[in-house]
């Protein structure tokens, strides 16, 4: 069955920065747009990023426009996400979204999730 799993997650001083990873089994992302969400307790899961499947357009939320960088290695089936310049409101669980085939960056068209990694922005 598919699974999506994230990794890289952790402890990051305020202002660090952190690399977080997703992968699949079962399952391929070409021609995939991929996603990125976080949520803490009590609040909705916030949409942040998305990159088209071919990597020539990326979104971002204003959040962490700036700051993140989304980015794949399709030889490798990965999905990346790079956090810069950490704040204390980063403190978060991260989830990565797998869309379906063939659609542009949506936030509300999940297809698959991954379980999520917590991230922890100390100050």
């Amino acid at each position: 069955q598919v699974q999506v799993v994230e990794s890289g997650g952790g402890v990051v001083q305020e202002g660090g920065s952190l690399r977080l990873s997703c992968t699949a089994s079962e399952l391929s992302f070409t021609w995939r747009a991929m996603a990125w969400f976080r949520q803490v307790p009590g609040a909705e899961r916030e949409w942040i990023s998305c990159i088209k499947w071919n990597d020539s357009i990326k979104d971002y939320a204003d959040s962490v426009k700036g700051r993140f960088t989304v980015s794949r290695d399709m030889e490798k089936n990965t999905l990346f996400l790079q956090m810069n310049t950490r704040k204390p409101n980063d403190t978060a669980m991260y989830y990565c979204a797998v869309q379906p085939k063939y659609t542009p960056c949506q936030r509300l068209n999940i297809e698959y999730w991954g379980r999520g990694t917590q991230v922890t922005v100390s100050s």
